[in-house]
C-alpha cells in the first residue's frame, strides 16, 4: 500500500492534464491515521463521481463493542456513523468547485427511518465509511490543487470528526443505539401479546407537510395518547416501561370524520415496519414486520395471479386462477396485490377506503338487489376479511369512512376523534345490531388457496442494445434492460438506495435463483439469507467495488417491483 505522500505527489503529476488522468489515482494509501481507498474514478466530471473508501483501525477507533454487539445496534451504529459523517462534510467540505460534480463529498446517509445501510461497516478490527467524491476540473482539465485540498485537508477533518469514539457525541450514539435495540424489542414482543401494532402514547404522528418527513411542530400538534382500555405497556431493556396503545390482531377498523388523523395513524403504522430516528415522533410505533399497505393501481401489469378468492367468472371465461392483464382495473390490481402480499407471506394488510376500488370493498344489500350475483364477478373484500384472519391466519387494518358494513367483520372499532383514538367497539357492535343491513355474505366459507408462482428466467433481460442497464431512477422507477418498473404505489419504499438496492437484487436473483423451479417467495427468501449472511455488498454487480449507497428493502417490496416488471413471466 502506498502512503499519502505518494498520493499527493501522483496529484500533482497528473495537474492540468485530461481528466482520465485521474484513473493513475486509484488504489490504497496509508495516511497513518486511517487509511484511503480510491476504488473507482470517475472518466468524466459529468459521471457518477468517485467511489472513496476510509478504513480506521479499532485500536484507533475504539467504539465500544457493545454498541454493536448485535445486529440490530451494529445496523444501529452504522446509521448514525453515516449521519456524523454527512454532517462533518457540510462543515468541513467546500462543496462543488468546477465543472459537473468537481468538488463534491457525499455520503448516503438517512432520513426518519433507520435502515440496513452499506455506508458504514463496522466490527472489532476497524470502521469502514464509505462515500462518493466528485474529482475536480474545468472543463475535463484535472484541478490538481483543488483535489489536493479534498483528500489532504477536508477529507481530514471530515474522518477526525466522525470516526473516532472521542470524537462523536458519545451520549447521543449510546441513545440512538439503546433506541433501535428497545424498537427491535417492542417488534419482537408484538407475536406473544397477540398484537400487530403498537403506538405509544406521546408519539407526534402528522407529517411537516407533503413533501417533507419530518415531525409537525407547533402548538396545533396533538400527541397521540391511547384510549385507557387499549393501552398496553412494553418493559424494554433500555427506556423502562413505555406505555402506548396495541392493535390487537383480528380486524380492525380505523374509522371518523374527515380530518380528524384516519389515514395519518394508517400512514405512522405502516412506516412502522422501520424503526425510527430519535425526535421522528414515531419512535414508539412500531408494526409487526410482515405488514404490507395494499391500494387499487389501476393500469398495472398483472402476470398469472390467482384471484379468484375475490374474482370470478368475467366475461369471454377469462380464467381468474391464472389472471393476466396488461392494464389491471382498479378491482382487479387491489385484488392481484393482495394475493401478492399473501404469496411473499403478510401477516397484515393496511387499507385505506380512500385509495381502494369501491367496487372491491363494498357491494351493498341494494347492489345485491338489483345486480345478482351470478352478474356480478367480485366478491367484496367485505366478504374475505374474517376468512382471510380464520384460514390463513392474516390481520388487516382497515381505514373506513363510508361504509357501516364493516362493523359486522371487525373485532376492534377506533374511532380517531380531532386526532385522539377511542375505543368504540361496543357502540359500533351495537349500532350493526340495531341497524341491521341484511345483506346477505357472499365470500364462501373458506378464503381459498394461495399458490406460489415461479418466475421464468428467460422473462428476465438486463440488456439494452450491448450493455446491461439495471439501476434505479429515483425513489419510484427501476430500469431493467428495456423495460421501467414503475414503484410509485409501492408505499412503503422510503428511501431511494433500497430501490437501487432492489434493481441489483433483482439482477442477482436472475442469476444465481430464478431457475425456473423456485416459487419467488423460495428465491427472495434464499436473497435474504445471503444478505444476512453477506451483507449488501453480495448484491453488487461490481465484485471489486464496495457501494456504499444501499439500503437494504425487505422482500415485500422486491416482490413488487419484479411483480410490475412488464417481461416477467411466471409458471
Amino acid at each position: 500500500m502506498l502512503n499519502g505522500a505518494e498520493l499527493r505527489n501522483k496529484i500533482r503529476k497528473i495537474n492540468g492534464k485530461g481528466y482520465k488522468a485521474y484513473k493513475d489515482l486509484e488504489g490504497g494509501y496509508n495516511f497513518g491515521s486511517y487509511k484511503l481507498f480510491i476504488d473507482h474514478a470517475q472518466g468524466d466530471p459529468f459521471a457518477s463521481p468517485s467511489r472513496v473508501r476510509i478504513q480506521v483501525d479499532q485500536h484507533l477507533a475504539q467504539f465500544p463493542s457493545f454498541l454493536f454487539s448485535s445486529r440490530e445496534r451494529r445496523i444501529a451504529l452504522c446509521d448514525y456513523l453515516a449521519r456524523c459523517f454527512s454532517k462533518a462534510i457540510r462543515k468541513y467540505s467546500k462543496g462543488i468547485r468546477g465543472t459537473g460534480k468537481s468538488g463534491l463529498i457525499s455520503i448516503d446517509a438517512g432520513k426518519q427511518e433507520i435502515l440496513e445501510r452499506s455506508a458504514v461497516v463496522i466490527n472489532k478490527d476497524f470502521v469502514e465509511v464509505r462515500f462518493v467524491c466528485g474529482l475536480p476540473a474545468r472543463g475535463r482539465t484535472v484541478l490538481g490543487r483543488i483535489a489536493e485540498e479534498m483528500f489532504f485537508h477536508e477529507i481530514p477533518q471530515i474522518v477526525e470528526a466522525s470516526l473516532y469514539y472521542k470524537a462523536v457525541n458519545q451520549k447521543e450514539a449510546n441513545e440512538f443505539v439503546n433506541l433501535v435495540e428497545d424498537q427491535e424489542f417492542i417488534r419482537n414482543s408484538l407475536e406473544a401479546r397477540s398484537l400487530v401494532a403498537f403506538i405509544g402514547n406521546g408519539a407526534v404522528l402528522p407529517r411537516e407537510s407533503g413533501v417533507s418527513d419530518a415531525p409537525m411542530r407547533g402548538p396545533r400538534v396533538v400527541k397521540f395518547q391511547s384510549p385507557p382500555d387499549l393501552e398496553v405497556a412494553f418493559d424494554v431493556p433500555n427506556h423502562g416501561t413505555i406505555r402506548g396503545m396495541g392493535i390487537p390482531k383480528g380486524v380492525t377498523l380505523i374509522v371518523g370524520g374527515g380530518y380528524h388523523g384516519k389515514s395519518t395513524l394508517l400512514r405512522a403504522i405502516e412506516r412502522g415496519v422501520y424503526n425510527h430516528i430519535p425526535g421522528d415522533g414515531r419512535e414508539w410505533v412500531i408494526t409487526v414486520k410482515d405488514a404490507v399497505k395494499i391500494r387499487a393501481e389501476d393500469g398495472r401489469r398483472v402476470e398469472k395471479v390467482d384471484i379468484s378468492p375475490f374474482i370470478n367468472n368475467l366475461p369471454f371465461g377469462q380464467d381468474t386462477r391464472s389472471f393476466s392483464t396488461e392494464d389491471a382495473s382498479g378491482s382487479t390490481s387491489q385484488a392481484a396485490n393482495i394475493i401478492e402480499a399473501l404469496e411473499m407471506g403478510a401477516k397484515l394488510l393496511l387499507i385505506d377506503e380512500d385509495t381502494s376500488a369501491t367496487n372491491f370493498m363494498i357491494r351493498d344489500v341494494r347492489m345485491q338487489a338489483l345486480v345478482a350475483k351470478e352478474k356480478e364477478p367480485i366478491t367484496p373484500f367485505l366478504d374475505k376479511v374474517r376468512s382471510l384472519l380464520g384460514d390463513l391466519g392474516v390481520s388487516t387494518i382497515l381505514v373506513v369512512g363510508g361504509s357501516g358494513d364493516y362493523f359486522d367483520v371487525a373485532d376492534t372499532v377506533i374511532m380517531m376523534d380531532e386526532y385522539l383514538p377511542r375505543n368504540v367497539t361496543a357502540q359500533a357492535k351495537k349500532i350493526a345490531l340495531e341497524y341491521q343491513t341484511n345483506r346477505r355474505p357472499e365470500g364462501g366459507e373458506h378464503f381459498g388457496e394461495v399458490r406460489g408462482r415461479v418466475p421464468l428466467p428467460e422473462s428476465f433481460d438486463p440488456q439494452k442494445g450491448r450493455k446491461v442497464k439495471v439501476k434505479a431512477k429515483g425513489l419510484e422507477t427501476v430500469q431493467f434492460g428495456y423495460y421501467q418498473i414503475e414503484l410509485d404505489f409501492v408505499e412503503q419504499l422510503v428511501d431511494v438506495s433500497q430501490t437501487r438496492a432492489i434493481a441489483d437484487i433483482i439482477y442477482y436473483a436472475w442469476k444465481k435463483y430464478f431457475d425456473g423451479r423456485r416459487s419467488l417467495r423460495e428465491a427472495l427468501e434464499l436473497v435474504e439469507r445471503d444478505l444476512d449472511t453477506h451483507g449488501l455488498d453480495m448484491i453488487s454487480p461490481f465484485p471489486n467495488q464496495k457501494p456504499g449507497d444501499y439500503a437494504r428493502p425487505r422482500k415485500y417490496e422486491v416482490a413488487a417491483a419484479i411483480n410490475r416488471l412488464r417481461s416477467l413471466k411466471v409458471k
